[in-house]
């Protein structure tokens, strides 16, 4: 999604939905504003209210979690990485092949996930234009799996190296666990039906503030800040489900502190 197009979007139909319901206000005849009538408005406007309140809350909440998630798995990525490039550097030089693959596999990560930032520079690696910026990508996948089977295919000779092998074996496979997670927690969870849904909701509870007062200058400057508020929170939940890009996106700093650990 397009998040600030989007939230200039609901400001409008939220602003258009008030002005709709002052129009049909200024047209209802009498018996339609009694006293009775207007108090089931307030009342039924008041009830919208609370349910806005609550699914806002709970989707900040929701979006705000899986933020959180997202960010430390990215961490908990680099630093399952790092582990495993020392330990393939305490096995000896000659898994020198296998760590130059795996700060290429890092230094791909990079350019494709943060496309607008600086690229990386002194390491070979694959070519990202088409590479998904986020989800699996499979030259990454194909990179980090001959990774796997140049491990496997080790051959220790002393009991030191035997240790580090299982250890370095180990470390593989809790990297690919990492990277799994990193994938899964880069998905949105609100998908576009809702999205709309909700915005119609929000455009419902708008226009019943018209139904219930004549318009004037206080009323509708009230209204303004009043939708420049929930654009504003839409936004932000919209900004925080996407964990990458935006305002609030995960930075590349764990990959990128990775990538110069790995290359000492």
């Amino acid at each position: 999604m397009q998040d600030p197009i989007n939230a200039v979007v609901i400001f409008l139909i939220l602003c258009a939905s008030a002005a709709l319901g002052f129009f049909i206000h200024t047209r209802l005849p009498e018996k339609h504003k009694s006293p009775e009538s207007i108090s089931l408005v307030q009342l039924v406007v008041m009830l919208l209210v609370n349910f806005t309140a609550i699914v806002l809350g709970l989707l900040t909440t929701s979006v705000k979690s899986g933020f959180d998630s997202a960010y430390a798995a990215r961490g908990n990525d680099a630093a399952q990485i790092v582990q495993l490039d020392r330990c393939l550097r305490d096995y000896g030089p000659e898994t020198a092949a296998i760590r130059a693959q795996l700060r290429g596999y890092v230094a791909a990560v990079i350019a494709s996930t943060w496309p607008d930032e600086p690229r990386p520079t002194g390491v070979a690696y694959p070519d990202t234009a088409e590479m998904p910026q986020f989800g699996e990508a499979p030259r990454l996948s194909t990179v980090l799996g001959d990774a796997g089977l140049e491990i496997r295919s080790l051959e220790p000779t002393t009991s030191l190296q035997r240790n580090v092998f299982s250890a370095c074996e180990a470390q593989y496979r809790d990297v690919l666990k990492a990277r799994w997670k990193v994938i899964e927690g880069a998905r949105a969870s609100i998908s576009p039906p809702f999205y709309w849904v909700l915005v119609f909701w929000l455009a419902i509870l708008f226009g019943s503030f018209g139904l219930t007062t004549r318009p004037n200058t206080t009323i509708m400057t009230i209204i303004a800040l009043c939708a420049l508020s929930i654009t504003i929170a839409v936004f932000i939940i919209l900004d925080l489900d996407e964990p990458y890009g935006g305002l609030f996106g995960i930075p590349s700093t764990a990959m990128r502190e990775a990538l110069a650990d790995m290359m000492h």
